[in-house]
């Protein structure tokens, strides 16, 4: 019947909603979730931030500064606090099996630890384009996600092609890393972009199509944090690309 439809959750379950109005309903609950621990995570990453930008004797415990106070590179604690956030991601499969407490504490720690990381956004571009840029990555946040929330088309086709386009984007920035080409950082960049709005649109969906309610409040409150990781990460990488195209240098 129309009322009683099927949607398949992250544990490989069916959840069978007495109606489809009981269905939306908390569906956008779950989805105001992931939007205010996204909003969340951004708020406190950009506070962070701030905050070590602005203290020069907690900046110099992650980088470092050449005579006239430009960042030159990082110390052995920024190294650790750079590449944190990726053992973190590969420990969040048991994070995830875990409580909710224990889902929450990752997630904030990630966000922080990511917060220290953009501080370097902040010597190398302007405040004021730092600022334009990052409304405009939430502009065309908003509108992809919508997009990708809305939309009757399924996105499942590209999301293969997307996962092998990053695939490729990290390759070709490892060698970058090497080759120092100002090109190749050029056609990255606008590929990162793309990339990035794509996986917006379609993650999206994927938390909409994803939804069951048949989930308790502990397992909904974990699914709706890992959503919002997700979501932080392309907001972050999209915000980053654009930054190449838009920030000015400092």
């Amino acid at each position: 019947m129309a009322d009683n439809f099927t949607r398949l959750n992250a544990q490989g379950t069916i959840a069978r909603p007495a109606d489809q109005a009981t269905f939306d309903v908390g569906l956008r609950k779950h989805m105001l979730s992931v939007y205010n621990y996204l909003a969340s995570g951004l708020a406190l990453s950009g506070i962070v931030a701030l905050l070590v930008f602005s203290n020069q004797s907690v900046a110099q415990l992650f980088y470092q500064f050449n005579s006239q106070g430009r960042l030159s590179g990082m110390t052995g604690l920024g190294w650790v606090v750079t590449f944190a956030p990726l053992a973190m991601l590969f420990a969040s499969g048991m994070v995830m099996r875990g409580s909710r407490g224990a889902a929450q504490a990752f997630y904030w720690v990630f966000v922080t630890l990511m917060g220290i990381s953009l501080t370097t956004i902040l010597y190398r571009y302007t405040g004021a384009s730092v600022v334009r840029v990052f409304f405009i990555t939430a502009a065309a946040f908003a509108g992809l996600s919508l997009y990708g929330y809305t939309t009757k088309r399924s996105l499942s086709a590209i999301g293969s092609f997307l996962i092998m386009g990053l695939i490729g984007l990290i390759i070709a920035m490892i060698v970058n890393i090497f080759l120092q080409s100002p090109m190749m950082y050029f056609v990255i960049s606008g590929l990162g972009v793309l990339i990035f709005s794509g996986l917006i649109a379609y993650d999206t969906q994927n938390l909409k199509e994803q939804y069951s309610a048949n989930w308790d409040t502990g397992t909904a409150d974990k699914v709706a944090i890992f959503g919002a990781l997700g979501l932080y990460l392309n907001f972050i990488n999209l915000f980053q690309f654009l930054l190449a195209f838009f920030g000015s240098r400092e």
